[in-house]
């Protein structure tokens, strides 16, 4: 079986492999698109083929919309060439579930690929063709946050966004400069409204966009390539609108596992390429399942009903609470922690990582004990379900083959967003004191032993790309391990102090301090990083009777039968609770116990027989069983429960 057009007509043979097919006319959905674009996309890379473009895939499915969307690259060409060219644009969807299964789609819903820029003249007309037509609604990106950066830390302009401001619209190479350039085109045409959507990763994103687009066009209007007239239309949110968005989803690198299971199957040419540019993709995606998208609703020239596709449609000050709480406590925050310490500790797998005491822990406290107290709740989503679901399903999912190395990738670009604005909330906040923060400062210190490109075995490692590494390990350059005095506080200052790279003044925040020891009791000599763990993140232990406090990521994991772990969180003679995390198709047998024992369904679907009378139930569900009476469950979707049993559990508690 190849994925492409021709191939796909032998419809039985796709769907005997388990492959769900579109169930749109492929043809048609081109044709129009070229009739009348609705949809451009820069940014061809897995988040947009396994997330964005599934998006368009379901709403053309339920007859929603008639065409497709346009996607482009403005880095990568390899990607346009090698994994959309030969495979007619089509992706091979495999969505990774906690239980080991595969889900499996064939994605068709973007019309062609194109290579963005001048420098590729037939594609680039292409472009010009759909941002002169009055139909395009939206152009959206997933470039990373580093594609929208204009300037280094110290403010002055990149040497190839300089010879963009020269060269004008006819000869630019930029993201930025090309959707300037774009809308430029758009603007001579009669100037249609338009929707400038960023889809990215990164915090206020749609005034990260603006803010870089209108500085290529100021400058030029400046330099007499474009018009002031121009420069007035783009400024305008009624004619051009740069909604925000709040993103989540995981797309890892693609796994060998995957490839080898489609292989089994008989698809064909699956295997990854490597391109130009060190970006490793293949013709499949592997993706977890969960994903949330959240956009401000603000599109002048209209837009395709996403509302129908899942997409949580909104005001900016939602999206604005929604992202803080995803970005800065619930998910990316524990991403970076986990990447950088993976990386010096030797791990190639998050889920690996998360089965790690001290590291699990890091990401709870920093999570639960640091980051909530200054979320703000956005009410669409609630941040401790969000948290708990990325903690407890997520990050542990074996499924999900993604590597440290890759998350660690441009983490300088990451820090102030992750971390900073968490510290700028405690020093804003009456009440909260940054300077008692230490979860968070203990991820800063890890980051800055990683920049040291020594693991914790004191063996050279490679760091990830990242626009800064260089600067920052010139920085670093007197700081080694072996040498705890090389890490001054006086040699750190320049780093910690910087505003750009962490958001604030570290110094001023009365964390640099902390930091800087933290730093140096890791550069100790071989096993520092994890002796450094070990003292700020002692291993779990078993709750006490009376604990008055109980935080979870100090509480005792205990297996409880197969796909079954508990945790005894607080109790005293008379009452205990009890969390239990179930995998799908753990079964809780039949039994009794002379406890009246309440359930809440945290999270999951389960299968409940109490006294021999069965039923479904779910999040937010409360189960009452009395003294004695038989019950028992079956998990038919990985979740949690919760149990209060009068009296306690004395058969919960160590022998």
């Amino acid at each position: 079986m190849k994925l492409c057009y021709e191939g796909l007509r032998d419809r039985a043979a796709w769907e005997r492999a388990g492959i769900k097919l579109p169930a749109f006319d492929w043809e048609k959905m081109r044709a129009e698109t070229e009739r009348a674009p609705a949809w451009v996309h820069f940014g061809a890379g897995n988040i947009f083929r396994g997330f964005i473009a599934k998006l368009q895939q379901d709403l053309l499915e339920q007859g929603l919309v008639q065409g497709g969307i346009v996607a482009a690259d403005t880095f990568d060409y390899d990607i346009i060439d090698k994994i959309y060219a030969p495979f007619d644009s089509m992706t091979l969807l495999v969505s990774l579930l906690p239980d080991g299964t595969m889900e499996k789609e064939v994605i068709a819903s973007v019309a062609q690929g194109l290579r963005a820029g001048p420098a590729f003249p037939a594609d680039w007309e292409k472009l010009r063709a759909s941002f002169r037509s009055p139909t395009l609604q939206m152009v959206s990106y997933t470039i990373t946050e580093k594609g929208y950066a204009l300037t280094n830390l110290a403010g002055e302009f990149f040497p190839f966004v300089q010879a963009d401001f020269e060269r004008g619209p006819e000869g630019c190479a930029h993201a930025m400069s090309l959707t300037a350039a774009l809308l430029w085109e758009r603007f001579q045409a009669g100037g249609a409204p338009i929707a400038v959507v960023s889809m990215d990763n990164c915090s206020h994103n749609g005034e990260t966009l603006r803010r870089s687009v209108m500085t290529v066009v100021e400058q030029w209007v400046k330099r007499g390539h474009v018009t002031q007239a121009f420069a007035d239309w783009a400024a305008d949110e009624a004619a051009v609108s740069f909604p925000w968005t709040m993103i989540d989803k995981i797309t890892p690198r693609p796994a060998q596992v995957v490839e080898e299971a489609l292989a089994r199957i008989g698809v064909e040419n699956m295997a990854p390429i490597v391109t130009g540019k060190s970006t490793f993709i293949a013709p499949f995606v592997n993706a977890e399942r969960p994903q949330y998208l959240v956009v401000e609703d603000r599109f002048p020239n209209g837009r395709p009903p996403l509302e129908r596709a899942g997409v949580y449609m909104t005001d900016r000050d939602t999206v604005n609470k929604t992202e803080k709480m995803k970005v800065t406590t619930c998910l990316n925050p524990l991403h970076t922690a986990l990447a950088v310490y993976g990386c010096l500790l030797g791990y190639e797998s998050i889920a690996a990582e998360m089965k790690d005491p001290q590291l699990k822990a890091l990401v709870e406290k920093i999570g639960y004990d640091e980051g909530i107290p200054v979320v703000v709740d956005p009410k669409i989503l609630s941040p401790m379900d969000f948290i708990r679901e990325v903690i407890d399903q997520r990050l542990p999912n074996p499924f999900i083959p993604d590597m440290p190395q890759r998350i660690a990738t441009d983490t300088s670009q990451k820090v102030p967003i992750r971390f900073g604005e968490t510290i700028k909330s405690y020093l804003a906040q009456p009440g909260l004191d940054a300077a008692g923060l230490t979860y968070i400062p203990l991820a800063i210190a890890g980051w800055l032993r990683y920049l040291l490109a020594v693991d914790d075995k004191c063996k050279p490692m490679v760091c990830s790309g990242d626009p800064m590494l260089e600067t920052l390990q010139k920085q670093l350059s007197g700081v080694k391990p072996g040498d705890p005095a090389g890490a001054s506080d006086e040699a750190l200052a320049p780093i910690l102090s910087n505003p750009a790279l962490f958001a604030v003044d570290l110094c001023q925040a009365g964390l640099a301090e902390k930091i800087g020891g933290m730093l140096r009791e890791m550069l100790a000599g071989p096993g520092a990083v994890r002796a450094t763990l070990k003292k700020y993140l002692p291993a779990p232990a078993f709750t006490r009777q009376d604990q008055r406090w109980v935080y979870h990521g100090d509480t005792l994991p205990q297996r409880a039968g197969e796909g079954v772990v508990r945790r005894v969180l607080a109790y005293n003679c008379q009452l205990m609770c009890v969390e239990n995390t179930f995998e799908t198709g753990a079964v809780g047998a039949l039994h009794s116990h002379p406890h009246t024992q309440i359930t809440y369904v945290v999270s999951g679907r389960f299968s409940f027989t109490i006294d021999g009378e069965t039923h479904q139930v779910g999040p937010g569900d409360t189960l009452l069983k009395t003294d004695g009476v038989e019950h028992g469950c079956t998990c038919l979707e990985a979740g949690v429960l919760l149990d209060i049993f009068n009296p306690m559990r004395e058969d919960f508690l160590p022998g």
